[in-house]
């Protein structure tokens, strides 16, 4: 119940024992309160004594009763509440006019290098370039790729020409070439070599920031036009890497198709500023991206499908929930797409399903990213409309993808979308939706390349809304009920990173406004931002989000706990404390600052000896914990950290033993193969128990020899020598040969 004005729900720990207080304050005065929107319609309806108005939105007619009335009301209400919930999920792109830089010269002590493709370093457009930013103080060394270039070779590449020279910065031109990558199916060759920039820098050592250069690939306005979408997927890339490697990223910046001096003076002062990292440069001035609430979907028409409707990726749930919207609104066929086709899990039943409500089904395999077999489906089955919901999302970190499998996460969802897009060319189509996906957005961690497929999606939307073509693409927050959410585990996750995931009616609903309304690209997420915000923010702030009231608000109120400490301070700090209290100290820092991205108001709230996986650590949060000891102690430390050291305590001893040079006390390097011997334990969990037996036995025995009299120091010295030594196979080959034993 309700027992104080501006009383609101409150969520509740989702674990036994987490001693948090969770009641919430009363305001010291309530002025009004807060009335929904949908009941301040209807009194104010009553109010007016708009007898007409009233009879016409309940549909109440001259002999209806009060017992008529009272369940149309009650409908009326619910409807307009679940549409009022909807149009809340509503979010766009808008471009910020913002002033110029105060005029400086980013970085003067170092060498700019300029990634470009070899191909492209001639091209009028780069030299002008090169030109302004020399004519303006920057001392700027033009690095040329070759498209054959992989990651270790550019490695050597950069490390060769960085010589002795101090780098302030890299800017790199390499989007601007589209032609197809000899290696990466559904990559452009400046797309490819752009992610194995990345990697390379990482690899070189190069710490400088990064700033990503593309060319007319952002419509600021609807005057411009997007000729080239896959340069979005550089964006993309480049809003995962400022997450990943917050510490060595620059920007995105889009400049137009002539340079000039005004451009170029732009260009230097906004890589000497760090306000803003997503800029488009423009003769006007200069544009930041945004994301803005859209106002509610509201149109004169309702969109309704007709004749042939095809769905990629049809046979599975985000298809399906599609697939029976459109049956009950009009279609009168559907063509059901995707790998297996008839084959899918659950593709006879949905078939079945579908023809019992009136409408002609084809379930076809076909793979949207085979284009001759996309051709041959189309030539088949001439369609009146599409929705694009193919595609996978396999996670990884940017330093850890390999080029290939970078492009088959983005061949699987653009490459259908741009097969989708050539083959149905001039015809007309009553719709042509991409579903597309917040990653695109605003980025995640470990989805570069999925966040690149999705940027190229509404890229590609703004691209055919351009030549005059219909289109429509949806980034989608996750969906519930099996579309996007693998299970309750992962829902529970998302909900506490303040992700709620979306109820299909009303995603559905959502989407029909979308199209209904002629949206060209909107945003569809349930997002609590208070919630999100500050963990999404804690190693990088993010000024993409800054304009939303409810992230002003969360941000102002609640700071990152442990962000005061500078690396110098915690170094001097640890310098003068007994050992005992270095650890200490170390293990309240990481729990403070797993506290934090995982969105708890206190350090308290996480246990130094639990898992970081029980306490619902993703790839994001992971590397989020990482920039901030890395921001505290000033070690270079791998994304994979709270892998490698599974718990807070774990990563502490591992930072007390780096930040004493490697040379920390016995037990600390101990604890240190313990905690890799336990993550190399958790490969046998699956084997057969024959396997898990062996591994018990083993273990039992290296306890044996931590409590024998009088042998334990010689047992701890031979225990740690064989765990340091030790490789996964050769614990494996150990349980083998006691196996043999036994």
């Amino acid at each position: 119940g309700v027992f104080f004005a501006g009383a609101r729900r409150t969520e509740l720990p989702t674990y036994p024992f987490q001693h948090e207080r969770y009641w919430v304050d009363a305001p010291e005065a309530v002025a009004d309160t807060v009335v929904d929107p949908v009941d301040a319609e209807f009194w104010d309806t009553v109010e007016r004594e708009d007898l007409q108005a009233l009879a016409e939105t309940l549909d109440i007619g001259a002999s209806d009763t009060f017992g008529d009335v009272l369940p149309r009301l009650s409908a009326w209400r619910r409807q307009h509440k679940e549409r009022s919930a909807v149009d809340s999920w509503r979010y766009g792109i808008t471009w910020k006019a913002i002033p110029d830089p105060a005029p400086q010269s980013p970085a003067r002590g170092g060498v700019w290098l300029v990634p470009v493709s070899a191909a492209h370093l001639g091209d009028d457009w780069v030299t002008t370039c090169l030109r302004g930013l020399a004519e303006r103080g920057l001392t700027t060394l033009p690095v040329p790729v070759e498209p054959s270039t992989d990651r270790a070779e550019l490695t050597a590449q950069l490390a060769g020409v960085i010589g002795d020279e101090s780098v302030a910065g890299v800017l790199s031109l390499l989007a601007l070439d589209g032609e197809a990558a000899p290696a990466a199916a559904a990559l452009t060759v400046g797309v490819a070599l752009s992610v194995l920039l990345v990697q390379a820098l990482g690899d070189a050592g190069v710490g400088a920031p990064l700033w990503c250069v593309t060319r007319n690939a952002m419509g600021v306005s609807a005057a411009e036009t997007v000729a080239d979408p896959h340069q979005s997927q550089v964006w993309g890339l480049g809003r995962v890497a400022a997450l990943e490697h917050a510490r060595r990223w620059g920007g995105l910046v889009d400049l137009p198709g002539t340079v000039d001096d005004r451009i170029a003076g732009r260009l230097v002062a906004v890589l000497g500023q760090s306000a803003e990292d997503q800029v488009a440069i423009r003769d006007r001035g200069l544009f930041a991206r945004r994301l803005s609430r859209l106002p509610a979907a509201r149109s004169d028409r309702t969109w309704s499908p007709r004749g042939t409707v095809l769905i990629t990726g049809g046979t599975g749930a985000l298809g399906g929930h599609v697939a029976r919207w459109l049956a009950g609104a009009g279609a009168e066929h559907l063509v059901l797409t995707s790998r297996r086709g008839p084959d899918a899990p659950g593709a006879a039943a949905m078939k079945g399903e579908l023809e019992a409500a009136g409408v002609r089904v084809t379930v076809a395999a076909c793979d949207a990213a085979d284009r001759e077999a996309l051709a041959a489906l189309l030539a088949q089955h001439p369609v009146d409309a599409v929705v694009h919901a193919a595609g996978t999302a396999e996670a990884g970190m940017i330093a850890e993808t390999s080029l290939g499998d970078f492009a088959a996460t983005v061949a699987a969802k653009a490459l259908g979308a741009l097969h989708l897009h050539e083959l149905l060319g001039e015809r007309e189509l009553d719709a042509f939706v991409l579903f597309s996906s917040i990653s695109g957005v605003w980025g995640g961690g470990g989805q570069a390349a999925y966040s690149a497929a999705n940027a190229f999606l509404d890229g590609l939307a703004r691209h055919r809304r351009d030549r005059g073509l219909t289109a429509t693409a949806v980034a989608w927050g996750p969906w519930a009920d099996g579309g996007m959410v693998a299970d309750t585990g992962d829902e529970e996750r998302l909900r506490r990173r303040g992700l709620m995931t979306l109820r299909p009616d009303r995603a559905i609903a959502a989407l029909h406004g979308a199209l209904s309304g002629a949206d060209g690209t909107v945003t569809v997420a349930d997002v609590d931002w208070a919630r999100f915000v500050v963990p999404f923010t804690v190693s990088r702030p993010s000024a993409l989000l800054g304009d939303l009231p409810e992230v002003r608000d969360a941000l102002a109120e609640r700071r990152p706990a442990g962000r005061s400490a500078e690396p110098s301070a915690l170094g001097e700090k640890l310098a003068t404390l007994s050992e005992d209290e270095r650890r200490r100290l170390l293990v309240d820092t990481v729990c403070a600052h797993a506290a934090s991205v995982l969105g708890h108001s206190g350090a308290t709230a996480v246990e130094p000896d639990l898992a970081f996986r029980d306490l619902g650590f993703d790839s994001l949060t992971a590397v989020e914990l990482r920039n901030l000891l890395t921001a505290d102690t000033g070690l270079t430390l791998p994304a994979t950290l709270v892998f490698d050291h599974p718990t807070p305590e774990a990563v502490a001893r591992h930072l007390g033993s780096q930040l004493a040079g490697g040379q920390g006390p016995d037990e600390v390097s101990v604890f240190g193969e313990l905690d890799r011997l336990e993550a190399v334990i958790g490969t046998a969990a699956t084997a057969e128990e024959t396997v898990r037996s062996g591994v018990r036995r083993r273990l039992q025995e290296l306890l044996t020899l931590m409590n024998t009299a009088g042998e334990q120091h010689n047992g701890v010295a031979d225990a740690q020598r064989q765990l340091q030594d030790a490789t996964v196979d050769d614990i494996f080959d150990l349980i083998d040969q006691d196996l043999e034993n036994s």
